[in-house]
């Protein structure tokens, strides 16, 4: 099916066309949750929904995400095999109890998909499926990354250490996150840096405790701590370049058995987010600095750790320009919108385009009649989306990959 005009496949025909599968798919999962590297049951729809198509299944040994390879019907492009492009879509679902009132909520306690995996995994399905009915028009190669674990779980590191990502090697990658504070329809994603660096700080402070009456008998290590947090800010606020910004948010400190003792210790714990590794290995050596700095100057000690997190999510300008070009053809002159500064969460598809150069875009999902400002936000117990959307994501994951195989990132 083609676009009289320009030739090119009616892709928004085709998403149309796998809706009702891919909202099917989708309910299935948001119905049975599953947080975490592995997701059995997850992966199993996955898997059976894609049962019977010329696919290469390859599973990981570290998760249990997969990856399933679509070999084109032609050659052509960069080789005699053509060219090789990925697209991703996550699996696992959040720690939370689902509040949405939906006829498919959640059936598994404490575990919801409010950040839209399973739109995610659904729209990879029906993209995978239109493709490989289109399989001998192509000229190259499609990998289909199912992937768990990316809520914290690090679970595109792990598929690539799996050596996954080496069976087909890309040449570009691409993946869509909803989101349901954009318009519907409507594709949100910038050059350059998209999202931040997420690691987390940790410092044990140890001074000597004793009765709460007697201060001067201990060496108190709760101020010490405090006076850690402020200095800690002060920095970020003073000698951080507002052109290269951190956040440093310390979120939990522990310490004290009650309310008359002085305790021997206080931990505290925070995220540190950044846009670049420069600033990034630079905030990592303030905050060692900083405690063990304050510490010694009231006669306490700082034990520093870092939890390392995912890489900045950086998208290649050239990737990003065609998946522009494309919102343009799928939903018009104001289908796309260029995102005014990164956000400072954080995407384990950072691992992915660490690899190889790529780009991911937001696709906006706001329920019918509703304000995109003010819906429930992404890992929100009452996030909810439209579904229709789904259609045209798996219309851009499709020309995507199309537009790709012919003429690369050129």
């Amino acid at each position: 099916m083609t676009t009289p005009l320009s030739g090119r496949t009616d892709w928004t025909a085709i998403g149309a066309e796998q809706l009702a599968d891919v909202v099917a798919l989708r309910r299935a999962i948001h119905a049975e949750p599953e947080v975490g590297l592995h997701c059995p049951r997850t992966t199993q729809k996955a898997k059976a929904a894609l049962a019977g198509l010329p696919l290469e299944i390859h599973d990981s040994t570290s998760t249990t995400g997969f990856v399933a390879i679509l070999r084109g019907g032609r050659s052509g492009g960069a080789g005699s095999n053509g060219r090789t492009v990925l697209l991703r879509g996550d699996m696992d679902a959040l720690p939370m109890t689902e509040e949405t009132g939906l006829p498919f909520a959640s059936t598994i306690p404490g575990a919801m998909h409010a950040c839209g995996h399973d739109a995610h995994t659904a729209m990879l399905f029906g993209a995978a499926k239109a493709l490989c009915a289109r399989r001998e028009e192509l000229s190259g190669t499609i990998v289909f990354m199912f992937q768990p674990g990316e809520e914290g779980h690090h679970g595109a590191r792990h598929m690539i250490a799996d050596g996954l990502l080496d069976i087909a090697r890309p040449e570009a990658a691409f993946a869509l996150h909803i989101s349901p504070n954009a318009p519907a329809g409507v594709f949100v994603s910038r050059e350059g840096a998209l999202l931040a660096s997420t690691d987390t700080v940790l410092a044990t402070i140890r001074g000597k405790g004793g009765h709460a009456a007697m201060p001067h008998d201990a060496v108190d290590p709760v101020p010490v701590a405090c006076s850690i947090v402020t200095a800690l800010q002060q920095h970020v606020a003073r000698r951080v370049p507002v052109a290269d910004p951190a956040v440093l948010t310390i979120t939990q400190i522990h310490a004290g058995s009650s309310h008359n003792i002085i305790p021997d210790t206080v931990q505290i714990m925070g995220t540190l987010r950044t846009l670049s590794e420069t600033t990034r290995g630079e905030m990592r050596a303030a905050f060692v600095r900083i405690a063990e700095g304050i510490a010694a100057a009231h006669g306490c000690t700082a034990e520093c750790g870092l939890e390392e997190g995912y890489p900045v999510t950086m998208n290649d300008p050239r990737a990003t320009a065609l998946m522009r070009g494309i919102a343009g053809e799928l939903s018009g002159e104001r289908g796309w919108s260029v995102m005014p500064s990164p956000m400072m969460g954080g995407e384990d598809f950072s691992y992915v385009l660490r690899e190889v150069p790529g780009a991911m875009a937001f696709i906006g999902v706001a329920p019918p009649g509703s304000d995109p400002r003010t819906n429930p936000p992404l890992h929100n117990t009452r996030m909810m989306i439209d579904e229709e959307v789904m259609a045209t994501g798996v219309a851009m994951h499709c020309a995507v990959a199309e537009r790709f195989l012919e003429n690369g990132l050129d």
